[in-house]
């Protein structure tokens, strides 16, 4: 039974239109403030009612003037308007917001929102606001690295502030690394996914299937092969399907991570596990998502005892482990419809397109673990789907923001299987 979603008259896509949502639209100090013009002119291309509200910072970058024109309203810039404030504006525009966007969102402005300071407009209206607030950072690449600012970031997230980037690349000051504001055309996308009206009655019955995290493969009692596979990302795959409404099963390898609410959850320790596991549970599941990342191979012989520190070399001879994507993916029975993981340190599509081929994979998500800040132990990721014809790209976020991103994408791609 297919999924219906509804559709954007604008460009075809497969969320829920953006018509009449009201976005308010913080800037702050940073030069980053340029691309905002295009971000307010992409949300009145959907149908959004966009406000504006700029610190005194973000008026040394852009004006006023300008963002009044695209947004067709008034733009706020002060606490303290006797005009405005005659009718409590900052109360008004707190409730009047569906959403509230702070883009670019400087070092300094992410430490003000975290601890709670009401100092200027934006401020204060983050803290009147029953709005879902988002930011997307913008900085110098040493700066967003600080302590301070992780620190910052990571407390507004787990406060269920949204944080979308930043992206990476060259900087105005010269330096390359993270610290650029998302594009405006990215940062539209994560506002129509943040709105995506999935919950449904038919996808309340749809079941899916999701690997998470290493598996251990073990060359005596006290020593095992492992990875760095934290399984952050698999646990909020299953986080973000089972609020979007689907039955979840979660098949994990050893992780220090708390069961999502309302998830089944099945843990294993190795490779073998899981590939039981696996091939158990997804006949009677309607989508399979491939994320942990299994060990290719085991020690051939396991010893009974602690092996003793006796030569200066020790050789162990290794046995490849089961395929278990491969091997739900080629069920001729009952089988689902088949996403797979490819993190690559390089040539991420040759190797991605490949094993979606050599798999037989309806979908496959790569990501380049070797870019710092991204994949392996980290809160934060990028990924890039391909299909048959085609590939997505989904921005530097908030592993639980990709994750719903990534959700919605399976879902749409197996309503129309490419």
């Amino acid at each position: 039974m297919g999924i219906n979603f509804s559709t954007n008259a604008n460009n075809g896509s497969n969320y829920m239109t953006l018509r009449n949502k009201k976005i308010l639209l913080g800037i702050t100090g940073g030069i980053a403030a340029y691309k905002c013009p295009e971000i307010v002119r992409r949300l009145k291309d959907q149908g959004c009612e966009v406000r504006v509200v700029m610190t005194t910072g973000a008026k040394e970058f852009i004006t006023s003037l300008t963002l009044q024109a695209v947004s067709g309203n008034p733009v706020s810039d002060s606490l303290l308007d006797p005009a405005a404030e005659a009718s409590m504006g900052h109360i008004k525009l707190a409730k009047w917001a569906d959403l509230v966007v702070i883009a670019p969102a400087t070092a300094n402005s992410i430490a003000a929102i975290n601890a709670g300071l009401a100092n200027d407009l934006l401020t204060t209206i983050c803290l009147a606001t029953a709005a879902p607030i988002a930011i997307a950072p913008a900085m110098n690449q040493q700066m967003y690295k600080a302590a301070a600012t992780q620190h910052n970031l990571a407390s507004l997230a787990q406060r269920g502030v949204h944080i979308w980037g930043p992206g990476s690349g060259e900087q105005a000051c010269g330096d390359v690394g993270q610290g650029r504001l998302l594009e405006p055309a990215q940062i539209v996308e994560l506002i129509k996914t943040h709105f995506s009206p999935l919950i449904s009655e038919e996808l309340l019955n749809l079941n899916i299937l999701i690997t998470a995290g290493p598996t251990r493969e073990a060359i005596d009692p006290v020593r095992y092969i492992s990875n760095h596979s934290s399984g952050k990302m698999g646990f909020s795959i299953a986080h973000a399907a089972q609020q979007l409404g689907a039955k979840v099963t979660l098949i994990s390898g050893p992780v220090s991570l708390t069961t999502p609410d309302n998830v089944t959850r099945v843990d294993v320790i190795s490779a073998g596990e899981m590939h039981q596991q696996a091939l158990k549970e997804a006949p009677s599941h309607d989508i399979f998502i491939a994320c942990a990342a299994v060990a290719d191979y085991r020690p051939s012989n396991v010893s009974d005892q602690k092996i003793k520190k006796n030569d200066d070399d020790m050789t162990v001879i290794m046995t490849k482990n089961p395929d278990i994507l491969a091997d739900v993916s080629a069920l001729t029975s009952q089988r689902p419809f088949c996403v797979g993981f490819a993190a690559e340190t390089q040539d991420v599509e040759t190797y991605a397109r490949g094993k979606l081929v050599r798999k037989k994979l309806d979908l496959i998500a790569a990501n380049n673990v070797s870019v710092a800040g991204q994949g392996f132990n980290s809160d934060d990721n990028a990924l890039t789907l391909y299909w048959s014809n085609g590939q997505l790209d989904l921005p530097l976020a908030n592993k639980q923001e990709l994750a719903k991103q990534l959700v919605v994408e399976i879902i749409k791609h197996y309503n129309q299987p490419q």
